[in-house]
């Protein structure tokens, strides 16, 4: 493997300005890596053909002047962002060859600055997942392997797996209850999800519209401000999306912490959470403090009926998006008796078990008898989720978790269990439900040698002090673990 993939998005594109190599070089290097890392199963469509091309064109603006922020760095795209004229499968059967004719405006950002995109990265089908095993194209190994395949994370668990094993120098991803986070933490990389509302959700294929929200996943804290810098912004396409301008947020990494109040919530203290994930939050605590960060107790008492009222509001949103469906318009079309039947069995025969199970939880809660007694509930708990965090407000800056309750686990482990494969979600899905930013940063080894992550979480549209504060938590924790390259 070339010493060009080793290195960070930062390092790359500072060496492309200087003139140590080409995006040429650099991109043909990380496709000799995708390649080679082909048993990983990240990438479920390759564009290698127009990575190059686009490479060469990169190199050519460079030379006239007019290098983009991303400029000729080869990336990878999460198969749930629309790309034109290549397929676009959101990880299911039932999207068959769909080939947009359009670009989705997370990408078109992208393309803009100058991203030559290698392909489309493996994800849970329609993003529904917290281990890429619901994948209709086969589930994602995760490079981080002690004697059995171990799962990347999920539902970005091809974003996640690809960054790590240095297919790419960075990867978009979806959050939609912890969906770049979780993930992140699995494979010792760093995930972000932003405000709702930063990055445009046009032409990103919807799971629940309330919660989805487009991060990248990358090999540093600055690495992920970069990519988000270009990702985010406004977008009148989208109705939800924020009119304001993009900070330099890469400017926030490195910056001096002292004073800054960090909030510490008792209810994230969890039963049956292993000893590690506590010693692992206690000794972040510890770095945070010697940065010069304020340790300050805080409580976020609905977070008990988060991860319950998620699991209302998601599938009771994705019922909805995923009615589009049937076989009429595009994508798998399988013939029945009448139009009925048609609809039946294309969906029947479209989606795999978690996507049916989530449609048919999510059409339940919202059916005559039931919503008030379900979703309206769940709404309300949103609510009481919201004011929670605005009173830790009044007397912290940032708020440091935990970011997942376990180190990645073994593929076909937890699959069969969707209880336990929820509980994945129990760190994260409050900030979904509430809109606000939360990163999270590699910090620590569990007792079998395999990542665990820290989760910092903020105020809504301060990501510049999320990234401030994960920068001086990357520093302290000083993690550069590499998983061993067996799959070459």
């Amino acid at each position: 493997m070339s010493d060009l993939t080793k290195l960070t998005l930062s390092d790359a594109l500072d060496g492309m300005a200087k003139g140590d190599f080409s995006s040429e070089e650099l991109t043909k290097a990380h496709i000799d890596a995708c390649m080679d890392g082909a048993d990983l199963n990240a990438f479920i469509t390759t564009t290698f053909e127009d990575a190059m091309e686009s490479a060469k064109a990169s190199d050519a603006r460079r030379k006239a002047g007019t290098a983009g922020k991303l400029e000729g760095a080869p990336l990878g795209v999460k198969d749930l962002f629309c790309t034109e004229g290549v397929k676009t499968t959101a990880g299911s059967k039932i999207l068959g060859e769909f080939t947009p004719t359009y670009e989705s405006s997370v990408t078109a950002n992208m393309k803009a600055d100058g991203m030559v995109m290698l392909g489309k990265l493996n994800l849970d089908e329609f993003a529904m997942g917290s281990s890429n095993e619901t994948s209709f194209y086969g589930p994602v190994i995760n490079p981080w392997r002690k004697g059995e395949n171990l799962v990347p994370g999920g539902s970005s668990g091809g974003s996640a797996s690809a960054v790590a094993a240095d297919l790419c120098l960075g990867a978009t991803a979806t959050d939609t209850g912890g969906s770049i986070r979780q993930p992140a933490s699995f494979t010792g990389t760093v995930g972000i999800k932003p405000t709702y509302g930063r990055c445009s959700r046009w032409g990103t294929v919807a799971f629940a519209s309330s919660l989805d929200q487009a991060g990248p996943i990358a090999k540093t804290v600055k690495d992920s401000a970069i990519l988000l810098e270009s990702m985010a912004g406004y977008d009148p396409k989208d109705s939800t999306s924020i009119n304001a301008e993009v900070p330099n947020w890469a400017a926030s990494c490195g910056q001096s912490v002292k004073g800054l109040r960090i909030g510490i919530p008792k209810e994230y203290t969890i039963d049956g959470m292993p000893a590690e994930i506590q010693t692992l939050w206690d000794e972040g605590i510890e770095m945070m403090k010697a940065a010069g960060a304020e340790i300050v107790p805080i409580s976020l008492p609905h977070t008990k009926f988060a991860l319950p009222a998620y699991y209302v509001v998601a599938p009771a949103e994705a019922s909805s998006n995923l009615a589009r469906y049937d076989g009429m318009r595009y994508g798998l079309r399988v013939d029945g008796k009448d139009l009925n039947d048609t609809y039946e069995r294309t969906r029947t025969e479209g989606f795999g078990d978690e996507v049916r199970r989530r449609i048919m939880i999510g059409t339940y809660v919202l059916s005559a008898g039931y919503y008030d007694a379900y979703y309206l509930r769940a709404q309300k708990v949103r609510t009481r989720i919201v004011e929670d965090f605005e009173n830790a407000w009044q007397t912290c800056d940032a708020i440091l978790t935990p970011t997942a309750p376990s180190a990645a686990f073994a593929v076909g482990r937890k699959v069969n269990d969707p209880v336990q494969m929820y509980l994945n979600d129990i760190f994260t899905v409050t900030t979904n439900l509430a809109g606000l930013p939360g990163i999270s940063v590699p910090a620590g080894l569990d007792k079998n040698g395999l990542p665990l992550g820290l989760q910092i979480i903020g105020r809504a549209m301060d990501e510049a002090t999320v990234f401030k504060a994960a920068s001086a938590l990357e520093d302290a924790a000083g993690f550069t673990a590499k998983p061993e390259t067996w799959w070459v």
